[in-house]
């Protein structure tokens, strides 16, 4: 009995050792995502989230994703008011047709083909002219088949400098 106890108070530790080591990657995936808080009057975003619902993104929402690594399918996003240093703001958005999925390459086409004109829109600058540069965030096969349809285009600074403030207007 008392070996029994000593090899459970064993694994307990193994176990609680794992999930320190782990960080908040285990806490991560139990927590859902959930929306930004927004002012009521302006819609911006007033408060850090770092778990916000990818659905809930929304142009003029600043972003804070240099620590997020590569990922293949995002589901939530750390979101910072924009007055925040922050890494990217998105700029545009819309969605594609309803039909099979294009393929990947298809999506990032049409992300290019539709994000690099609308940059100058919200920038105040065009694309090829500016220090920015943008990435598009657009439906995977697996999240097409869930019914979504949208892209995101977010703008940043490839020097890695963080920004501070809209980039609405900016015009650099």
């Amino acid at each position: 009995m008392t070996h029994t106890r000593a090899r459970l108070a064993l694994a307990g530790l193994v176990l609680a050792a794992a999930a320190a080591l782990s960080g908040c990657s285990i806490i991560d995936q139990l927590v859902p995502a959930s929306e930004p808080v927004r002012d009521s009057e302006t819609d911006e975003v007033t408060e850090p989230n770092e778990n916000a619902d990818v659905f809930a993104i929304k142009v003029g929402d600043c972003l804070a994703t240099a620590d997020m690594g590569s990922v293949d399918e995002v589901t939530s996003i750390p979101v910072v008011p924009c007055s925040d240093p922050h890494d990217d703001e998105v700029y545009y958005a819309y969605d594609l047709p309803e039909g099979e999925y294009p393929g990947e390459d298809a999506v990032k086409a049409d992300a290019d083909a539709t994000c690099i004109p609308e940059f100058a829109n919200f920038i105040g600058l065009a694309y090829e002219e500016s220090v920015l540069d943008y990435w598009p965030l657009y439906p995977t096969e697996g999240s097409w088949a869930n019914g979504d349809r949208e892209v995101l285009c977010i703008a940043w600074d490839p020097s890695g400098a963080k920004l501070t403030g809209t980039l609405a207007g900016a015009a650099r």
